[in-house]
């Protein structure tokens, strides 16, 4: 295998042992008011042999979340419950940043204790269902946000990366990806507003920008990252002019710590991105389509063309808690337990076994 993977690199304040870096996956075992648990920290110090680890998608406010279980960085309570994770991390020599993920309109008033209604640039219901503990929920028509509630959303979010530096995290990364809020505000078929947030690229792309020079002052810049998916349909989204919109949005940020690009089959755009952008990037390589997992072979080649400084492995890295172990070693990988993603105990979360766990059962 390649020894570019275990080569180290730096990422703004950021220096990482190697560049093999958690990706952001949500497991949705937090607390019902979403604070961290004893066993979230077992989870994430299992894996702090990755160069970095970004944790799961932890919302800013109240009405950011849009899943049960899932952890917040908006109270002190849910602050102090994550240092037990940070600190579980730092004292296995890793590195830990807090993904900040507002849900926007992805969710639905029963799978979270508020019931709120979702929240969303423009008055447009998602197609497809979210799944409760009761089966299929189809989508609700969200609250269009009102001019002030998007100043309040920027605050929030500074607001939680402010939290998550007193929680002990190494920086955040703002999630502008997967079709959730600073998505559907970059995407013309979620995004039907009148005002300076709609319309054109320049006005759709201003909340994210907006949110983005937030956290950076409040924390900043260098501790400070941010996901994109361009061209990613994921939640129901059309963006219509991807190309255009991406370039606008990367030339109207901050010297950020790093870009996590999740591509969806869009080398070309990838590459784009890469010239554009003189900081480090992190890649999430999809090079043909998303669904496949991320391999170290797909990894080296990300590496070796100059399109990534780093790469972020999902679904590896969930089965795998010693992945850079198994990668140097060139196997063997755990089988990935599909059935246990989303909630649960400890099965088919931290119970996947160590190479030298696996050697001696």
């Amino acid at each position: 295998m390649s020894e570019k993977l275990f080569e180290p690199v730096t990422l703004g304040k950021l220096s990482l042992g190697n560049r093999l870096v958690m990706a952001p996956m949500s497991r949705n075992r937090a607390t019902p008011d979403g604070l961290a648990t004893e066993l979230m920290a077992t989870y994430y110090a299992q894996r702090a042999s990755a160069g970095l680890i970004i944790s799961e998608g932890i919302q800013p406010s109240v009405v950011g979340q849009g899943f049960m279980n899932s952890p917040g960085l908006y109270s002190q309570e849910q602050t102090e419950s994550w240092k037990q994770v940070t600190d579980a991390v730092h004292r296995a020599g890793g590195k830990i940043v807090a993904q900040l993920m507002h849900a926007g309109r992805i969710g639905h008033p029963s799978l979270y204790p508020s019931g709120h209604q979702s929240v969303a640039p423009s008055a447009v219901t998602a197609g497809g269902q979210c799944f409760g503990p009761e089966g299929a929920l189809d989508y609700q028509e969200p609250h269009a946000l009102t001019g002030e509630e998007i100043a309040d959303t920027v605050k929030d979010f500074a607001d939680a990366a402010q939290n998550a530096v007193e929680a002990g995290f190494d920086g955040v990364e703002v999630h502008a990806g997967n079709g959730f809020l600073l998505h559907q505000f970059l995407a013309d078929n979620t995004n039907r507003r009148t005002d300076e947030y709609g319309g054109s690229i320049e006005n759709r792309i201003r909340f994210a920008t907006e949110v983005i020079h937030a956290v950076s002052e409040r924390i900043g810049a260098d501790r400070v990252g941010v996901r994109i998916s361009p061209a990613n349909a994921y939640n129901d989204i059309v963006e219509g002019d991807t190309a255009a919109l991406y370039e606008a949005l990367v030339a109207a940020l901050p010297p950020l710590a790093f870009l996590h690009v999740l591509e969806a089959g869009n080398r070309e755009q990838t590459k784009a991105l890469r010239a554009q952008w003189t900081g480090t990037i992190i890649l999430s390589p999809h090079p043909e389509h998303l669904g496949v997992q991320v391999t170290a072979e797909t990894a080296v080649e990300a590496l070796e063309t100059g399109v990534a400084c780093a790469v972020a492995f999902g679904a590896a890295f969930l089965a795998n808690p010693d992945l850079p172990e198994r990668v140097r070693a060139g196997g063997p990988f755990n089988a990935l337990d599909t059935t246990t993603f989303y909630g649960g105990d400890h099965r088919g979360y931290t119970d996947y076994p160590t190479l030298a766990e696996a050697g001696s059962a």
